[in-house]
């Protein structure tokens, strides 16, 4: 490509983190070698480490530079409110035990308690000192609740306490990070600039910034603080799980601005009112807050749907007018490469996952050291007012904002904090995806995952990578900075930092030629791009319907009409997985076929009054085998065929003919099972991606079978008791009368052929002939398992509905038939 074709050459230069050094890259950046010295030479910061051995008066000298603080080392003047000081932990807990709506949720508990305490006899009304024993006891009950909740909030607050600590943490972190991702964190000077900027006035105003990052690692932790400190902002408090709470290592990550908050908050009124309580404080004092949008680390690259929970506590402080605003900036966090990814496919095959504790973290730590895994590259999205928001929203439907408490329990209030909520969540991922850089191995494992054959030689994989950079910067996507670096460079330097375990070299042949080794693993990495061609994916996959058919290029063509179906399908089926463009269906298809079409991978044919009347691919795509079409429905294949594997499993939720009782499914057994049927589907050919075996994606598509009624989910009060699943009535498949086997009709049967109508072809599936008999029994007898194990003596109590559940189940169907037809939204 041509520089007078790159749209970024102008672009803000980077700036490159590294130890103590910041330096700016513009577009213009070569990294040369110099001279004497190998091109793969550790950085200067890898030396300082090394020194330790060899002149440890020297090590320790730089490591007093930190501890004493020296220059801005100091962390002295920082943008934002004042911490790290002698007593912030205590001055932090008073302000939360004094906040109102704790004191009120106290005095609420006492009273409930002491009504039960009367109602059981232990206080009379009759007696003549009955006025002053209930005082004392309501006195008695609050200060023990004060204390619980006193010792709830000790281990919950971040405690920035001392400078002296956080100036050693900055340099441990360093040190450590900088092994593992030793080209450092890289940052855009512009969003930097920005960003101090609105810290400023947000400082003036005593306002918070709050963090929304992506989370797919661990470090996305450490690097947000390390780029704070190194500009001079205001260390935000990061909201962690309980779960990295282990001894030695939770003390140090609290007092370098972890927040522990529990997994699951279940019914206790308490400590959910003890963290709202929290964040108030920390909104009203104007601290720096980072919560991750997505809850967990995604475990497939690409960003998850939105959690809730932390952000309405957010919201409902600005709701309720205890805070006025906050400033809200998405960040987006990506790697060359992740060091967990391993892990997560071992977790996506079904193995548990392991609790964290101090020995894994240690071993985990020690082995990343000498890694060489690129860089982290870190874009901050334009901030904007939560207020402002939340005005904005308001208005469109029709309320005036101020004029009426939200924060009150009314079903109204509910559902306008729901729609607030998911609003908010989902701009928050469309920014996060604005600002992403596309990474090289990103490209890499993107090109490798949508080529037809075994592999790929060197020069047939750098045209590719050229086309797909050129087509994501046409997309408005961003591509890593190197300079001009040559762009075999850059992908020897990825496939480098991929490593021979994910992408191998067939030595011995007349050019160098890569292949995948492990698909699973590099999904992770070609799902990073995804977001950017969602919509041609959709209509690829679409059209493939016909296409599939074979024949002439007329009988390939399909009618406007029927692929505005199927993308709208489509569209509804992945609602979970991906984030959309909001321009609305009609306007976004429109878009992306004049797209298609510029970019001559599609032929439109329009009637005399110009509307598209049908689609085909155009001559030239044919002529170039496909490659470009065939590019959009690799990506989307294995999602397509997940979905069409998790609605295969439901055949087995079908009760067996001779059950005459209602039994109910555990979710995680369902899902367990499906992921099996999928394994067995796959090795016998019936399956084409091993990735559809990905349990976070089956996971996703029973989500949306629930949403959509297909499977009804009930939850015990009893937190420990499993939640379970039945298969809707209208849903279930028919079976024969005198077998009992499952047959290929009715409505999950349709649902199915409608997935598979857009599956890859492939082996045994010619037609449906293979799912109707062989897969649909297979099935059939892994869902038997299930109902067996169900029935069984030790759990039948637990597999069947008491009336109040039935009733409740029922009564959330019906709400849940209300909800979709208000919507007017489109569904399966």
């Amino acid at each position: 490509m041509s520089q007078d074709d790159d749209s970024t050459r102008d672009s803000a230069p980077d700036l490159q983190i590294l130890g103590d050094h910041i330096t700016l890259q513009p577009r213009s950046y070569v990294d040369t070698p110099r001279p004497g010295h190998d091109h793969h030479d550790e950085e200067a910061l890898m030396q300082n480490m090394a020194r330790f051995r060899s002149e440890p008066l020297r090590f320790l000298r730089e490591v007093s530079l930190y501890v004493s603080g020296t220059g801005w080392r100091a962390y002295d003047n920082f943008i934002g409110r004042p911490i790290f000081y002698s007593g912030f932990s205590e001055q932090m807990r008073n302000s939360v035990m004094s906040a109102p709506l704790l004191r009120a949720r106290i005095a609420q508990l006492a009273d409930k308690r002491l009504e039960v305490e009367e109602n059981d006899g232990w206080l009379r009304k009759d007696d003549k000192h009955y006025a002053l024993r209930r005082a004392r006891r309501r006195a008695a009950i609050e200060s023990g609740i004060r204390d619980v909740a006193d010792k709830m909030t000790d281990d919950m607050i971040c405690k920035f306490e001392s400078k002296p600590f956080i100036r050693g943490a900055y340099y441990l972190c360093t040190q450590l990070l900088t092994r593992a991702y030793h080209q450092g964190i890289h940052v855009s000077s512009e969003e930097v600039l920005r960003l101090r900027r609105v810290a400023e006035e947000a400082e003036r105003k005593k306002q918070s910034i709050i963090f929304l990052p992506s989370h797919r690692s661990h470090v996305d932790y450490v690097s947000m603080q390390l780029i704070c400190y190194r500009l001079g902002l205001a260390l935000p408090v990061a909201v962690a799980g309980d779960n990295l709470n282990f001894p030695i290592v939770g003390s140090f990550l609290q007092h370098a601005g972890a927040m522990w908050i529990r997994r699951s908050f279940g019914n206790d009124t308490l400590y959910t009112t003890l963290v709202q309580a929290y964040i108030d404080t920390m909104l009203q004092g104007g601290y720096n807050l980072e919560c991750f949008i997505e809850g967990g680390r995604s475990r497939t690259g690409k960003l998850l749907p939105p959690k809730f929970g932390i952000l309405g506590f957010i919201l409902d402080s600005l709701l309720s007018g205890r805070v006025d605003d906050a400033i809200v900036c998405p960040v987006s966090t990506q790697y060359d490469k992740v060091i967990e990814t391993e892990g997560y496919v071992t977790e996506l095959l079904g193995v548990p996952k392991k609790k964290e504790n101090l020995a894994d973290f240690l071993s985990g730590g020690s082995s990343v050291l000498s890694l060489k895994l690129g860089r982290v590259d870190v874009r901050f999205h334009e901030p904007w007012s939560l207020r402002r928001y939340i005005n904005e929203q308001l208005t469109k439907l029709n309320k005036t904002p101020g004029t009426e408490d939200l924060t009150v329990r009314t079903p109204e209030n509910t559902a306008l904090r729901q729609k607030l909520l998911r609003t908010m969540g989902y701009k928050v991922l469309s920014d996060i995806n604005d600002v992403s850089v596309v990474m090289p191995t990103a490209l890499i494992g993107t090109v490798l995952l949508t080529l037809r054959g075994r592999g790929v030689g060197k020069a047939e994989l750098l045209r590719r990578i050229e086309w797909l950079i050129a087509r994501v910067r046409a997309k408005g996507g961003r591509v890593a900075h190197f300079g001009n670096a040559p762009l075999v460079d850059v992908v020897s330097r990825g496939l480098e930092v991929l490593g021979k375990d994910l992408v191998g070299e067939v030595q011995g042949l007349a050019e160098p030629t890569y292949y995948a080794v492990d698909r699973f693993q590099l999904s992770f990495y070609r799902n990073m791009t995804i977001h950017l061609f969602i919509s041609e994916a959709l209509v690829s996959a679409s059209m493939y319907t016909r296409v599939k058919q074979g024949g002439g290029p007329a009988h390939q063509e399909i009618s406007y009409t029927a692929l505005r179906e199927q993308v709208l399908f489509l569209s509804s089926l992945f609602r979970g997985e991906f984030i959309f463009p909001s321009e609305g269906l009609e306007a976004n298809l429109e878009k992306t076929l004049g797209e298609l079409e510029n970019d001559r991978v599609i032929k439109l044919q329009r009637s005399e009054e110009g509307a598209i009347s049908s689609i085909g691919l155009s001559e030239e795509e044919r002529l170039a085998g496909r490659e470009n079409y065939d590019f959009y429905c690799f990506l989307i294949w294995p999602f397509i065929e997940a979905s069409w594997l998790a609605a295969t499993s439901l055949v087995g939720l079908t009760p067996p003919i001779h059950q005459t009782e209602e039994l109910w499914i555990e979710v995680t057994a369902a899902q367990n099972t499906a992921q099996l049927l999928g394994k067995t589907l796959y090795h016998q050919g019936d399956l084409s991606y091993f990735e559809a075996v990905n349990r976070e994606t089956l996971k996703n598509c029973y989500q949306r079978f629930e949403e959509e009624g297909i499977v009804h989910v009930v939850k015990s009060k009893n937190v420990k008791a499993p939640t379970r699943l039945s298969l809707s009535p209208d849903w279930r498949v028919p079976r024969n009368p005198d077998t009992g086997a499952v047959v290929a009709s009715g409505k999950l049967w349709d649902f199915i052929e409608r997935i598979a109508s857009s599956r890859r072809e492939g082996k045994n599936r010619r037609d449906g002939a293979t799912v109707s008999t062989r897969v649909l029994k297979l099935a059939d007898a892994l869902g038997a398992q299930l109902f067996e194990k169900a029935a069984a003596s030790d759990s039948k109590a637990d597999a069947k509905l008491s009336e109040e559940q039935a009733s409740e189940v029922k009564r959330v169907v019906q709400a849940e038939r209300r909800r979709r037809r208000l919507e007017g939204r489109a569904h399966l």
